[in-house]
């Protein structure tokens, strides 16, 4: 593990906690509280809240380390865009479909989620990008 390893990984934790508290933690918020039947008591979530720690933990450690051994000699920017683009069609739009299919989540709802942490995973991929740009 070198050191831009490690910055790159705490970097993208940090905006993936920012992304996710932007998307779940204040746009989706109200559509969340009318779903009583789904979703945990605030009070639960709180005490289980390391659990999503170091499931973004991991996400950035994987993030990163797939994305530089991937890494290719063209333009940062188009090879940050275009690895948020397939984690966001590896992941989160999978994700939701299947939430929707098999749980009681309304279906414009997984739309929001899907498209939300869609941009916060190309962003991801645009810092990611950017942090680990040959500057040869």
């Amino acid at each position: 593990m070198d050191k831009k390893f490690l910055i790159s990984t705490v970097a993208v934790f940090v905006i993936w906690m920012i992304g996710s508290f932007l998307v779940h933690g204040l746009w989706l918020t109200s559509t969340y509280e009318t779903l009583t039947n789904m979703m945990r008591p605030l009070e639960e979530q709180e005490s289980l809240f390391h659990f999503m720690l170091i499931a973004h933990l991991l996400m950035a450690v994987a993030f990163v380390w797939i994305y530089q051994r991937g890494n290719e000699d063209k333009p940062w920017m188009q090879q940050g865009l275009r690895f948020g683009i397939a984690i966001a069609i590896l992941a989160p739009i999978p994700t939701f479909m299947i939430y929707y299919t098999v749980q009681q989540t309304p279906g414009m709802l997984a739309v929001q989620q899907s498209i939300g942490d869609s941009v916060t995973v190309i962003v991801v991929g645009l810092v990611t990008a950017f942090l680990n740009r040959n500057t040869a």
